[in-house]
């Protein structure tokens, strides 16, 4: 059976057929199919990330012994730091340190915290060496139909506060650094600005759409960009279309990114649940 639609109830006096005027149902729990397993779709490459290890410093990972000694105590801290770092994620940014930030003890994920300085930044993204991680192996292209999504908490203090989180060239949150991009931005350092904005750049013309959705405390966001065949990006925050762009430029490969910055005294934070992205298998 193919549900294109959703499910809803049968009205009186015929069934159901488009315009719908009920909302389609949704599970509060999960579904058991008993006789057959339940399998996702065919037809797409997809990643998961549940951030069981916590992303540290490229160089951690990289890192060569000290001493030719491995039982020397400083060759041991650079085995377990190796041991400890997250193989398919890395950690950047100004002044980001793994010693500022773990797991959440209130939420479900990485507590992301900046260093305390104006400008401090903790970026995640996956690791860019080659041959390390298909997060950034593989080819997330324009025109490969791509979906990535994201799970983030806001925490209890808000301001002043610059998050940014989606496909991108660079780290860099700045709009006009990347020609092609296209991801979410709240900036409080922009006036009056109490909404997430959708960003998208087409060969360095940028295009910035406010989806209307209040960044507030202690609120989870679900957001998710979903590029069609088309190349055009579809921007959704908790299930929402929230923004539509125009077509992408063509064979642009993009990185899946999520950073926040403080924009002034006293640390900012993020909770940083869960990425996941996904692809067809043939362009």
């Amino acid at each position: 059976m193919t549900i294109k639609n959703g499910l809803r109830t049968v009205p009186a006096g015929g069934a159901a057929a488009p315009p719908y005027t009920k909302e389609k149902y949704a599970w509060d729990s999960q579904l058991t199919f008993t006789g057959k397993p339940l399998r996702s779709g065919t037809g797409r490459y997809s990643l998961e990330e549940y951030f069981k290890k916590i992303p540290d410093a490229n160089a951690v990972l990289q890192a060569p012994l000290t001493n030719a000694d491995a039982t020397d105590a400083a060759n041991d801290a650079i085995i377990l730091a190796r041991a400890n770092a997250n193989t398919d994620f890395e950690l950047l940014g100004t002044n980001a340190n793994i010693a500022d930030f773990s797991w959440s003890t209130i939420n479900g994920g990485l507590l992301l915290e900046t260093g305390g300085a104006d400008n401090d930044q903790v970026i995640i993204l996956p690791h860019l060496d080659a041959k390390i991680t298909s997060w950034s192996s593989v080819l997330w292209g324009t025109e490969n139909q791509v979906v990535w999504e994201v799970q983030l908490m806001s925490t209890a203090v808000i301001t002043p506060i610059l998050v940014w989180a989606g496909l991108k060239l660079t780290s860099d949150p700045v709009t006009a650094t990347d020609d092609d991009q296209a991801y979410f931005k709240f900036d409080t350092d922009v006036s009056l600005q109490t909404t997430i904005q959708c960003v998208y750049s087409i060969a360095g013309t940028d295009v910035t759409v406010d989806s209307g959705v209040t960044y507030a405390a202690a609120t989870a966001y679900n957001l998710r960009i979903e590029i069609d065949s088309r190349r055009i990006p579809h921007f959704f925050i908790n299930e929402v279309e929230v923004a539509i762009g125009t077509a992408l430029t063509n064979d642009i490969d993009l990185i899946p990114y999520v950073g926040v910055q403080q924009l002034g005294a006293g640390d900012a934070s993020l909770v940083l649940c869960y990425e996941k992205i996904s692809r067809i298998l043939f362009e």
